[in-house]
């Protein structure tokens, strides 16, 4: 399999995964476990948002990276239960299950929060807990708030608010992705991943709209950590099942999209000289076009 690290990336969003859905961004477990089984036997290795929007992607060579990001931080997607373990019916623990049967598929996630996070278990022992075992924590703001209808300064205090919570909650942990509440972005854009509020400051590597398309990768010219696509988790039939992964999944998998594949060298960017993607200039000194 060639490599084209300049191909498109899925990210893919996830909202509550519960056993009756009521809205149309909720996943069943089964469901939720047949697409992470679906990525492991198509040669998807999961990055973190932190990882992917840095160009910091370590997978093997002729794998494909996917994004699998969460909104909200409800107990469905991570709980844990008397035996200090994940609810095995949270994301978390089908997530977990899924990579232990999938060799090389990395248990890998970004999980947004807002500032009454993961209620169940209690916002400091979950972010403490999903700190250690390696999963990154995104800002989702402090309240979830529709920042194009706040003022600027509202927006980086709602930005800024929802940080502090992660970093007092998780010492250590170091905030790069932010989720937009409902995909808008606040006036002007770039306040989403820079800016500053109550003496708290942020500057993040990558803003996460609701839903569209695959990315770009992080080495093309074509990538704006400002506002990066994600792609509503969904199925074949589906209401907006055209919108949905499981059609792209299918377009990416049968060349409709040229999707990102790895040449196993994490400080090299390969691809081929006659993709009509263009890599970004920070990263020309490790481009390898063949």
């Amino acid at each position: 399999m060639h490599a084209d690290e300049l191909g498109a990336v899925p990210v893919l969003m996830y909202h509550q995964i519960v056993k009756d859905p009521r809205s149309d961004y909720d996943r069943t477990p089964a469901e939720f476990r047949a697409e992470l089984e679906r990525l492991a036997k198509e040669g998807y290795v999961p990055v973190t948002a932190g990882d992917y929007s840095t160009g910091k992607i370590d997978i093997p060579a002729g794998k494909h990276p996917v994004v699998l990001t969460f909104d909200d931080s409800t107990d469905s997607q991570f709980a844990l239960g008397d035996d200090g373990r994940p609810d095995p019916d949270s994301a978390v623990g089908v997530l977990l299950d899924v990579a232990e049967r999938h060799r090389g598929f990395t248990p890998a996630a970004t999980l947004f929060v807002n500032g009454d996070a993961f209620p169940r278990t209690g916002t400091k022992k979950a972010l403490r807990w999903l700190h250690a075992h390696d999963f990154e924590i995104g800002n989702h703001t402090l309240d979830h708030a529709n920042l194009r209808d706040v003022s600027a300064g509202e927006a980086q205090h709602q930005i800024a608010a929802g940080q502090q919570v992660i970093t007092k909650s998780a010492p250590g942990a170091k905030v790069t992705s932010m989720a937009l509440p409902f995909g808008v972005q606040p006036n002007p854009a770039e306040l989403d991943i820079k800016g500053a509020a109550d003496g708290e400051r942020y500057a993040y590597e990558g803003a996460y709209l609701v839903g569209a398309g695959p990315a770009a990768s992080p080495y093309a010219a074509a990538f704006d950590p400002v506002g990066i696509p994600r792609i509503r988790s969904a199925g074949a039939h589906d209401k907006d099942a055209q919108f949905g992964s499981a059609h792209w999944l299918d377009e990416l998998r049968d060349g409709g999209v040229k999707r990102y594949t790895s040449d196993g060298d994490p400080d090299r960017v390969s691809y081929p000289k006659s993709s009509s993607d263009r890599p970004a200039k920070e990263f020309k000194d490790r481009t390898r076009p063949y």
